[in-house]
């Protein structure tokens, strides 16, 4: 989806590995194609009925499971992301950055707030960021690439303690939180 591929140039800019995390039913087409964006190291495909309606609850669990080694988990701000992401930043005990349209680093971005009339930079000191994109901002990733799919490990049912497994740095979910501190202005 342009969405996921958007989300993916922002994941690139944070720098490091970017797996790619598929969640569904019957995905493996799904997988395969995302296997083939370039900067996509690996691809994790999480394929079981549980995941095909894609229901907030369970999504977040596998997240939550995957996420131990990465630093950033980054989702497309679209009805599914922003449903998702804020459940994976609670179970995480971060705050979310949401909607961001910029990287300047890879523990500073910048967000709209006010309606967009002003540009927030907001700075996390969370070891995990939980972030979500504002895609009309981004360029879409190209073809290119050729990473290898993985069989990602369903997660514990939804309410659970956290656990984590995987690796790599920075994971854009197809559906997919951080302690932010504003730098200057006021926090949304």
């Amino acid at each position: 989806k342009d969405a996921t591929s958007k989300a993916l140039t922002a994941a690139k800019a944070i720098g490091g590995e970017v797996h790619v995390l598929v969640a569904g039913n019957d995905c493996k087409a799904v997988a395969e194609a995302a296997g083939q964006l370039d900067g996509v190291k690996k691809v994790l495909l999480a394929d079981a009925p549980a995941y095909e309606h894609n229901v907030a609850e369970p999504l977040a669990a596998l997240i939550v499971s995957l996420a131990g080694p990465y630093d950033a988990i980054v989702a497309p701000a679209t009805t599914n992301g922003k449903n998702v992401m804020p459940r994976v930043a609670a179970l995480l005990d971060v705050m979310q950055i949401s909607e961001i349209i910029k990287v300047v680093a890879p523990d500073t971005f910048e967000r709209p707030i006010y309606a967009g009339n002003a540009i927030q930079t907001v700075k996390s000191t969370d070891g995990k960021k939980v972030i979500t994109v504002r895609t009309a901002t981004f360029q879409a990733t190209g073809a290119g690439g050729s990473a290898s799919i993985e069989n990602a490990t369903a997660a514990r049912p939804c309410f659970t303690s956290r656990s984590s497994s995987s690796g790599g740095r920075n994971v854009p979910a197809t559906t997919s939180n951080l302690n932010a501190r504003s730098k200057s202005g006021p926090t949304a």
